[in-house]
Formats: structure tokens, C-alpha cells, sequence
């Protein structure tokens, strides 16, 4: 699930954490928001920025042989 979180200090000081989204799009669904509220001082990426989302081949074959068996029981 992808979430956002701000933490407003006192000073007036934002911080915001993005979890949930894999890869440099995060900075895609921040960049409205950072851009209203200001200046960005500094950005921490997170491991999930430098995590590859995981593709799935539907056309691939599993490497598991097929039997199939004719009984007489």
C-alpha cells in the first residue's frame, strides 16, 4: 500500500515519508506537494527508491515438466 507521511515541526519544518512505492516514481507523486509547500532542503532516498519492481512474464512456461497418466484402476 502506498502511503504518505508528513511530520510539521513547530518551526514550520515538513517532513515527508513515502512508502509503498518502488523505484523513482515516489518523486513523481511528490513533486505537487513539495512544490506548495516550498523550499526542499534535502532528499533521503529510501531502499525502496533503488528497489526494480518486479515484472511478470505471462507468457513465460514454468520449467516443470507436464505428465499426464492414463490408469486403468
Amino acid at each position: 500500500m502506498e502511503t504518505l507521511e508528513f511530520v510539521i515541526y513547530p518551526d514550520g519544518r515538513v517532513k515527508e515519508t513515502v512508502t509503498g512505492i518502488v523505484g523513482a516514481s515516489c518523486e513523481a507523486v511528490t513533486a505537487a506537494v513539495e512544490s506548495a509547500l516550498g523550499e526542499v532542503v534535502i532528499h533521503q532516498k529510501s531502499s525502496e527508491y533503488y528497489a526494480q519492481p518486479i515484472q511478470v512474464d505471462s507468457t513465460s512456461r514454468s520449467s516443470v515438466p507436464t505428465r499426464v497418466f492414463d490408469s486403468q484402476w
